[in-house]
């Protein structure tokens, strides 16, 4: 591991390494609580809630959680949306140093039930609109009790008397393994919190994801591993202060929205405004509204947002970062957007950061003023990348495509209950550190800027030629008529795979012959003849996964269906 990396000289005023606390995430919390009491920790649909009215909040569920038996180590599943109850019971979980397992809500049965399994959790809180999952699974899994939270718990006065008026939440049923919010937080009124000294390497939360497999795995991460970005998104970011505003979109069971949109922004003293669900329709009042200073999401957040009309007046001249992760944003996309936010009153251009789930989420980042075409960046203080000749720790030279392998602070413990993949995952290097092994592909240049291509089981090989579906896509987009596109392998008899692209007009095109032709002779144009999509089919939007990205699996299932009706 080089200590004087080639990309340090891009780092401008960005420490080399930083100092890391041995503490817990409340810790963390309750430090910039006692230092910024008094700002705003987050706000929810007008209910602002300081640092130390926050901190309190935390205090009374850590007490209900310790009357109800959870104990340091124990696992407890917290299956909610971006709502006060969820912040609040993830740091809650942390203070008593057990360990918080981020499950989706809307997830399904059978999925829940695992995560459950996996977990091993004795206690798990939902909405009432998700009791019916858990109810039919009860039996299945270690749950013992279910908190049962409401949205209007969480509101102003009115609003939440308003927001139950109309019936908006079900009814739940009276049953003992059932608990209301208000009464679990009743029981641990005269409850006295143990002493503990919870440091960085305590387990604090179960992330899934797919492995590097495919399969749903638990991912296991510290306290150290969610305090370490923290600090160094912060460091490499370059734009925070106590008192700006983080539009908390990306959801807070994934490791970007837990991580970056509220971690990261309540360590220094930031607001979040919790987003429960993505209703791109509302955008332009959350601008108008809370004129956020900082918006992190996936590439389609930011292509529906650039869609939307009145978006079109917005003024963002309040933005001072805005950051794009969880999936490939193409060099056309970001051009769109740029443009998009310099006509608005913006200074700043959209930053590209690059992370997978076993890394919490982001551990490279584009600098603030730079931008080299196509790349993800370069990587945040002490992190390290490596490209490797795939199944293999032989580093290869530079601009040579290989898989990305990243070492640091950040790095995850295991994936629970699977060694087997875990030990295929984290691999121990002849220079003593221990990498991750990430199963994408890419390639760093001479002076250390890394380029991510694609997952490697998303290259497609037609007649013997490996495609990259991302770099037909970059080209696609830069069509003036496309806004964006994916591109899949199609079965083949002849060709093994052929390509096939699913294109997004922008909302002033329409898909005409005229319009078409002109998509194809521009692909002619820059695509390499065997790497020609065979068919293009057009669309008003791409199927999205839980978290926003284009759901390109999807896709392939719908062609392999097609394929099994000829």
């Amino acid at each position: 591991m080089n200590s004087e990396a080639k990309w340090f000289k891009y780092y401008g005023d960005i420490p080399h390494s930083l100092d890391y606390p041995d503490i817990s995430m409340y810790d963390m919390v309750k430090k910039t609580e006692e230092a910024y009491g008094k700002y705003i920790a987050y706000d929810f649909m007008g209910k602002a809630v300081t640092y130390t009215d926050f901190v309190a909040e935390i205090e009374s569920c850590a007490k209900a959680l310790t009357a109800y038996g959870i104990k340091k180590g124990d696992a407890v599943t917290i299956c909610l949306p971006n709502v006060p109850q969820a912040v609040i019971m993830f740091y809650a979980i942390n203070r008593i140093g057990a360990v918080a397992s981020m499950v989706h809500p809307l997830s399904a049965e059978n999925e829940i039930r695992f995560f459950l399994n996996e977990s091993k959790s004795r206690i798990a809180i939902t909405l009432s609109q998700f009791y019916d999952k858990f109810k039919s699974i009860k039996d299945e899994t270690p749950i013992e009790k279910l908190i049962v939270a409401k949205i209007g718990e969480a509101l102003p006065t009115v609003k939440g008397f308003l927001y139950k008026f109309v019936g908006k939440e079900p009814a739940v049923a009276d049953e003992p393994w059932v608990v209301s919010w208000k009464d679990f937080l009743k029981k641990g009124a005269s409850v006295e919190l143990p002493r503990l000294k919870n440091t960085g390497s305590d387990s604090a939360a179960i992330l899934f994801s797919g492995g590097t497999t495919g399969t749903a795995k638990g991912i296991l991460l510290t306290n150290l591993n969610f305090n370490a970005l923290a600090m160094q998104t912060e460091a490499a970011g370059q734009c925070l202060y106590p008192g700006g505003t983080m539009l908390s979109i990306m959801p807070v069971f994934h490791g970007f929205g837990l991580g970056i949109g509220i971690h990261t922004m309540l360590c220094f003293a930031a607001k979040c405004v919790l987003v429960p669900k993505l209703n791109v329709a509302e955008f332009p009042s959350l601008f108008k509204k809370h004129r956020p200073n900082y918006m992190a999401g996936v590439p389609t957040l930011f292509e529906a947002m650039m869609r939307n009309d009145k978006m079109k007046q917005a003024d963002l001249s309040c933005l001072k970062g805005l950051f794009s992760g969880g999936d490939t944003l193409s060099v056309e996309l970001k051009k769109k957007i740029d443009t998009f936010l310099k006509e608005r009153g913006a200074k700043i251009q959209v930053r590209e950061g690059y992370g997978t789930t076993e890394c919490v989420t982001a551990s490279c980042l584009t600098p603030p003023e730079y931008y080299r075409e196509g790349s993800i960046g370069i990587p945040f203080p002490d992190t390290f990348y490596k490209i490797v000749k795939p199944g293999t720790e032989d580093e290869v030279m530079a601009n040579e495509m290989g898989e990305i392998c990243i070492t640091g602070p950040t790095l995850m413990s295991e994936y629970i209950n699977n060694p087997e993949e875990t030990k295929d995952t984290l691999r121990k290097h002849e220079d003593g550190s221990t990498y991750l092994h990430t199963g994408d592909l890419g390639y760093m240049d001479e002076d250390g800027f890394v380029y991510f291509v694609q997952r490697i089981k998303r290259m497609i090989v037609t007649s013997g030629y490996n495609v990259y579906p991302s770099q037909i896509e970059n080209i696609i987009d830069s069509h003036e008529a496309v806004m964006f596109s994916t591109v899949i392998g199609v079965r083949d008899n002849y060709k093994m795979q052929r390509v096939k692209a699913f294109i997004v007009l922008k909302p002033e095109f329409t898909p005409t012959d005229e319009i078409k032709e002109s998509i194809k002779e521009h692909c002619k144009k820059n695509i390499a003849k065997y790497a020609l999509p065979s068919e293009y089919e057009y669309r008003d939007n791409l199927p999205k996964t839980l978290v926003g990205k284009v759901a390109y699996r999807e896709l392939e299932k719908e062609e392999e269906e097609k394929l099994l009706v000829k």
